[in-house]
């Protein structure tokens, strides 16, 4: 638990500068985050980012991840639209498997594929959610941590019914219960200083549906790495895990956020 707190003082510490100043680094250090993001769930399938199919995911994931401020300047430049890139690298991967004869498969190409939209559709609407300002990358961040604190202590407290014991044996309904307790509480509390311009209403909604989807995407990522039977996804964060450890929340939240046309 302490080398877990400190980690995590540290990560937020190094972190937290960028969301507030936005704009090309914190673009930058999230494509970086991606990256290895997308290293851990290639390592999880015995795959490697540094080798032809790895490399070809990256640019999948790189095109997902393209703002639309860049996106613009690449269409205006070359007269292609970003998904036109993932297409190809789609093609470059299905290809793949006839030129190395099926030791890379079509399942091997879709769960590439797949990965890069899972992560990189989520680090996109982060840089895109940050454009708009920063109170609503604020406001996602806090329901997030304070989701995974609430449910985390509240189990502890007093979670005695299971949730999901094939996904994840320790987490509780009640622990689910209080997450989304507790994130409510941050976001009526961000709302009084900071003013997100929506009704009370729709702000306990929306919070509810991101807590929600949230501790989903904790279950999606504990449902990967039970199947590929890894404790975490990496172990680029002591106490933590890896950076799809920390980020497989967010990543679900974020595009939920635009879908419900919440930004």
């Amino acid at each position: 638990m302490k080398q877990r707190i400190i980690t995590g003082v540290i990560a937020a510490a190094l972190f937290i500068p960028f969301v507030i100043y936005g704009g090309t680094p914190l673009t930058i250090v999230l494509y970086g985050l991606a990256t290895v993001g997308l290293q851990e769930l290639l390592n999880m399938k015995g795959r490697s980012l540094l080798s032809i199919p790895g490399l070809i995911s990256l640019i999948a994931l790189y095109a997902f991840m393209m703002p639309d401020a860049w996106a613009q300047w690449v269409f205006e430049t070359t007269g292609y639209v970003k998904v036109e890139f993932a297409f190809m690298a789609v093609i470059l991967l299905l290809i793949h498997t006839v030129v190395v004869k099926n030791s890379f498969t079509f399942d091997d190409a879709a769960f590439a594929i797949l990965g890069t939209l899972y992560i990189g559709v989520g680090f996109f609407y982060m840089i895109e959610t940050r454009a708009e300002g920063l109170n609503f990358v604020v406001y996602a961040l806090l329901v997030v941590w304070f989701t995974d604190s609430g449910a985390y202590f509240t189990g502890r407290k007093i979670g005695k019914r299971k949730l999901w014991p094939e996904i994840s044996p320790n987490k509780t309904i009640e622990g689910f219960v209080g997450g989304i307790v507790w994130a409510i509480g941050i976001a009526l509390i961000l709302n009084y200083f900071v003013d997100l311009d929506k009704p009370i209403l729709i702000i306990i909604i929306v919070t509810i549906i991101a807590s929600v989807f949230g501790q989903m995407g904790d279950l999606v990522e504990s449902a990967l790495k039970r199947h590929f039977n890894v404790k975490d996804s990496g172990n680029i964060l002591p106490g933590h895990g890896g950076i799809l450890d920390r980020f497989d929340s967010i990543l679900f939240v974020m595009p939920l956020l635009h879908f419900l046309h919440f930004i």
